[in-house]
């Protein structure tokens, strides 16, 4: 479900921001043709689309598709409170700057509205025709409570009494009462009830509780091999006469409503940010409706009402099969089942991390001290490496200062307790905390206070611009002199989720890496402005100027005759320049092979522009996260890894970075990556010229194709350790 989007229950997250900034001019010496981009909001919905159809495939453990359709909802949802929200905010306030298709905003709006519609009747449907029935025929039955008998009946109707009923705030509207404020993502019940004594008919709103289970377990007469569960808003809409006593209950229906999210705060006008944020965060909360989800039994007059109170129009309705909210299948998916998930996986630790000797005590800084090492999670281990790095770097007397950038992280991160172990043990310790991670704000400004109070110092970046790189610096005493290990990551320093999303991280302790993340440091913390970096190329001054140049060198290399190529791998890539550079060399002759999860506004295959180009996508139990740029560079491979997506806003307004790796057996890896997701034998989806995204899954004979993170898992698991022989 990052800096990405797909929530951390989701493991497939993806990337939303503001990208309708007006763009530099693209050199136009040789035009290219108008036309040459995919709508970006489209294309977005087409990824969610390939997360629906692995919910759909029943060769997936059907617990797994459960997860998916939760997965697609939550998408959905973190879509609409922030790019639907950006949309129409620009629509109301008169900025309706064109995307990057060149449309108006109402014009895309109106494509999303039809898309969206679509897609939530076919994720409903896939629910109740195709996961649903699957789940019943294992043993898991989600049942209503006309199916139950008296028994069960009586024993929910204790659950409700005891564990229920206390938490209930029924909120009734008339004269004295005005229509209540529907909170974002809520789910919520309108009951119309009639007087039987005056016969004058009443509206409440009845908010289903977020903090309860979802699905009630139905605990009479289960065995092992059957469970039954009942939806919390089915139980308690079973129970309003004991909410509304001696009234009649007349209708009831279930509704849900996605508010305007998104977070904007002007750094450069506000002294304290921490203070401002949270304004902003409470502001949040009573953003404008952007959508309204209600069940397809819902009666007029209660949805006449309800939309005249929320001010909504009839393209933001969204008339669905109950139940509503499948992101709260996230539950069912912890039901243990093992034969019904993916079989389990346990990362391993890196090879080059391991001691010679089987039983010697590990040791990091002697390890990286070898040589460069690239790690691969989470087929190998976060806990035995990053998180291991900080902890033995914390603990560690000869460790002077320990320095780090935080994006996102968990609330009990051991990441975050090492820094605090370090600053306790006296060491100087600096955490660059980005709060402005979105939707994980509230949580980076507490954990930011718990980091000052002891002793970290703690900074926020830059005005203007989110820090979104992945580093961590430890500087060491070794022999009277200082040396410098570094981490340079694509993903979060979160454990949670390091389990769950792909990514690739350098551990180094060469000295120039060292003395760029030095240099770049003091540059987010203090004041010194750094030109140059030697093995880095960082954002936003220099990340796309570097890109440019090394795409432009393939595109002169083509046109030689000399061996050219580029390989690159990312969340999303809507950037123009980029992609019009690309078409450029595409056109010169270069093989370019681009594979990416999510966003996609590049065209391949089209004739005289891209014929060149190859896209794939692969989506699966892990959310691939890692970016690569891989350039052929006459033989003289450069490759590099970091946090940056193809977009406005990783290029311009994030400060992001890219380390070169220079190890010929990382530059090895690297390529049997790209090898392996381009293969016509490895599941993938494709992107044609047309914009259409096709599942490749099966061979011309039937039979099922390779799981690309199935065969790393069993590729990376069987390394040796240093020394030892193969």
């Amino acid at each position: 479900m990052d800096d990405d989007m797909i929530s951390l229950d989701a493991g497939i997250v993806t990337d939303f921001d503001d990208d309708y900034d007006e763009l530099e001019p693209v050199d136009s010496t040789d035009p290219l043709p108008e036309g040459r981009y995919l709508d970006r909001e489209l294309s977005w919905l087409a990824f969610n689309t390939r997360v629906l159809e692995l919910a759909e495939d029943p060769t997936l453990p059907v617990l797994e598709r459960a997860n998916f359709l939760a997965i697609f909802a939550s998408n959905l949802d973190e879509f609409f409170m922030v790019r639907v929200a950006g949309l129409k905010r620009r629509i109301l306030t008169d900025l309706a700057v064109p995307t990057n298709v060149g449309r108006r905003p109402t014009d895309v709006l109106a494509d999303i509205s039809t898309k969206a519609h679509e897609l939530q009747m076919r994720h409903a449907l896939a629910w109740k025709d195709l996961v649903s029935p699957a789940l019943a025929d294992a043993g898991i039955r989600i049942i209503t409570w006309d199916e139950l008998d008296e028994a069960d009946r009586v024993n929910l109707h204790e659950i409700f009494s005891q564990q229920i009923f206390p938490v209930l705030m029924p909120l009734a509207v008339d004269p004295a009462h005005p229509f209540p404020y529907i909170s974002g993502l809520s789910l919520n019940l309108s009951v119309r009830v009639r007087n039987s004594k005056t016969g004058k008919e009443e509206f409440a709103r009845l908010k289903v509780p977020q903090v309860l289970n979802r699905f009630i377990r139905v605990d009479q007469r289960e065995t092992p091999d059957e469970l039954r569960f009942i939806t919390l808003e089915d139980l308690i809409a079973n129970h309003l006469g004991d909410l509304f006593p001696g009234m009649e209950i007349v209708e009831h229906h279930v509704f849900r409503v996605t508010r305007n999210e998104d977070v904007e705060v002007e750094e450069d006008e506000t002294e304290n940010l921490l203070q401002a944020l949270e304004k902003e965060l409470l502001r949040r909360r009573f953003g404008p409706p952007i959508r309204l989800e209600i069940s397809d039994d819902m009666d007029q007059v209660t949805l006449d009402l309800i939309v005249r109170e929320l001010d909504i129009t009839d393209q933001e309705v969204y008339t669905l099969p109950s139940p509503l909210d499948l992101g709260g299948l996230f539950d069912l998916t912890r039901i243990p089942r093992p034969d019904l998930k993916y079989p389990k996986h346990v990362p391993t630790t890196a090879a080059a991390l391991l001691p010679p000797e089987p039983n010697a005590k590990p040791d990091i800084f002697k390890a990286i001290s070898r040589g460069d090492i690239l790690l691969h999670h989470p087929y190998e281990s976060f806990a035995t490496s990053v998180q291991a790095f900080l902890e033995q770097a914390a603990a560690d007397p000869h460790v002077l200062a320990i320095k780090q950038t935080l994006y996102r992280t968990s609330g009990d991160s051991p990441i975050v307790e090492a820094l605090i172990d370090a600053a306790e043990a006296g060491k100087q310790v600096l955490a660059l905390v980005e709060i402005k991670a979105r939707f994980d704000e509230q949580a980076n400004i507490s954990w930011a206070r718990k980091l000052e109070k002891a002793g970290v110092h703690v900074v926020y970046g830059l005005v203007g611009l989110k820090t979104h790189c992945k580093l961590a610096l430890v500087i060491r005493q070794e022999k009277g002199r200082l040396k410098s290990y570094s981490h340079i990551g694509t993903g979060n320093y979160n454990p949670k989720t390091s389990r769950i999303y792909e990514d690739l991280g350098l551990l180094t302790a060469d000295d120039q890496v060292g003395k760029d993340l030095t240099r770049l440091f003091n540059e987010l913390s203090g004041y010194a402005i750094e030109k140059k970096f030697k093995r880095l190329l960082v954002a936003p001054l220099h990340l796309r100027k570097g890109l440019l140049k090394r795409i432009n060198a393939e595109a002169e290399n083509a046109r030689k005759g000399l061996p050219s190529g580029i390989q690159i791998k990312l969340n999303s890539i809507v950037d123009e320049a980029i992609i019009d550079a690309l078409y450029r060399a595409s056109q010169a002759g270069v093989p370019i092979d681009i594979w990416v999860r999510g966003i996609c506004s590049l065209k391949p295959g089209q004739e005289g522009l891209s014929e060149n180009i190859r896209v794939r996508s692969i989506l699966g139990r892990y959310l691939e996260h890692s970016r690569v740029f891989s350039f052929v560079n006459d033989g003289d491979p450069q490759v590099y890894i970091g946090s940056a997506d193809m977009m406005h806003r990783n290029l311009d307004r994030r400060v992001e970075a890219l380390v070169r790796l220079v190890d010929p057996d990382h530059l090895k890896e690297i390529d049997g990556l790209f090898d392996l997701a381009m293969s016509d034998k490895v599941s993938s989806w494709a992107l044609d010229a047309d914009g259409i995204w096709t599942r490749h899954d099966v061979d011309a004979d039937g039979a099922p194709l390779i799981d690309m993170q199935d065969l790393l898992m069993q590729q990376i698991s069987r390394r040796k350790r240093p020394g030892t022989t193969r």
